[in-house]
């Protein structure tokens, strides 16, 4: 238990609070009275922020070393920062995702947004899979699962601890398995259920921690259009957009991806939801419209969901030209009348830019349509209202003529 009058202070240099009295959850290196006693601080520490009168602002968690420097925990000095408040705090996580999902598959814990700044939790059914990609969650590990347990009682808690984000809070890299029953397989897949469709998940060696619940929304949107259609899955990962489409009555399948182990679990989720018609190519996704289109191949419905292209702002003019290369080799395969889906992952990419590149994309390949979509991440991923930076998933469904 942390009280208050027990942590180290911090004091921020003059007229440096105003955006934190006005809501935003991060204090930033510079905005802070950086003395010798402060430097020496651990990566991860609880801290007392003091204005530079002496105002109390909060209880925030602090790394000397990184640019992010401070993130809000409470603006109540009077609160522990403990167990019991980081199992509120799950509760209250926990009530919300209960209130839209009927199964327990979702994303339980999105970072700020639900209380725990750089906390990630996904839940697999029985099966949690955490990502505590800042040092004050690290720091914090030992009462996060202690919490777990006591609101969830799950059967086994996996740290997915390889995030990159953990390289620039300077913590190691790795994946743990912090408990298990000892009656459940860890290296087999765990089966989920999403908008009624079952799919695989693996939880140790998946890509982020197994599953994307973030495209649940924009998967069902797709499927809702796909009956009678041909459907090219690009991108596919585990089968999560195709799957779902041949539920709803696609006439035929194709899951693209460079990885033979997550088309495998695609086609293995397709045989569970007793689907046939459903094949898979392996291979860059680019290179296999441009050879699909080459083949004079069309399809209803076209999903372009890669991975992020802009992983850091110096990236960020060659992963454009990414996006726009993606989507016009999409535009090409989509038959008239029929539709693509495309999507960025990438923060570094915000809304305006990715709807240009969308447009760029349609010009070089001569189509135009209608725009019937534009989406973010489902509910599981709310957003912190100050900051909308964090709403990195952009989705934008048209029709093209």
């Amino acid at each position: 238990m942390t009280h208050a009058p027990d942590l180290p202070v911090l004091r921020l240099q003059e007229g440096r609070d105003r955006r934190v009295r006005n809501g935003h959850p991060w204090i930033y290196s510079n905005e802070i009275q950086m003395t010798p006693a402060v430097k020496a601080l651990p990566p991860g520490a609880l801290v007392r922020v003091n204005d530079s009168q002496g105002s109390t602002l909060g209880l925030f968690g602090f790394n000397p070393h990184t640019l992010i420097a401070a993130r809000l925990m409470t603006h109540d000095p009077r609160v522990s920062i403990d167990t019991g408040l980081l199992a509120t705090r799950l509760r209250r996580a926990l009530e919300l995702r209960e209130r839209y999902f009927n199964t327990p598959h979702y994303r339980l814990i999105h970072a700020e947004a639900d209380g725990f700044p750089g906390l990630v939790v996904d839940r697999y059914g029985d099966v949690v899979v955490v990502q505590l990609n800042t040092a004050m969650m690290e720091a914090l590990r030992a009462a996060i699962l202690v919490a777990l347990q006591e609101v969830l009682q799950p059967r086994a808690i996996v740290l997915r601890n390889d995030s990159p984000s953990r390289t620039l809070e300077g913590l190691e890299l790795g994946t743990e398995i912090a408990l298990a029953d000892p009656a459940l397989d860890l290296t087999k897949p765990i089966e989920i259920i999403e908008n009624g469709a079952r799919f695989l998940v693996d939880v140790l060696e998946g890509q982020k921690t197994g599953w994307f619940y973030d495209q649940r929304d924009n998967r069902a949107a797709a499927a809702h259009l796909a009956k009678g259609a041909r459907v090219l899955d690009v991108y596919t990962y585990a089968g999560g957009f195709g799957v779902q489409a041949g539920l709803a009555g696609a006439s035929e399948v194709v899951l693209v991806d460079r990885s033979r182990p997550a088309l495998d679990r695609g086609l293995a989720a397709a045989e569970l939801n007793g689907l046939g018609k459903v094949s898979a190519m392996q291979g860059d996704g680019v290179f296999v419209m441009e050879q699909l289109a080459g083949d004079k191949e069309r399809f209803g419905i076209v999903i372009a969901d890669p991975p992020a292209f802009v992983k850091a702002k110096k990236d960020l003019n060659v992963g454009l030209r990414g996006y726009r290369k993606m989507i016009r080799a999409a535009a090409a395969l989509v038959a008239p009348g029929g539709f693509l889906l495309a999507a960025s992952c990438s923060h570094a990419v915000d809304t305006e830019a990715f709807a240009n590149e969308m447009r760029a994309g349609l010009a070089k390949a001569g189509r135009s349509g209608r725009i019937l979509r534009q989406a973010g991440a489902g509910p599981d991923h709310p957003v912190h209202p100050f900051l909308p930076e964090s709403a990195y998933l952009k989705a934008i469904l048209v029709q093209l003529d």
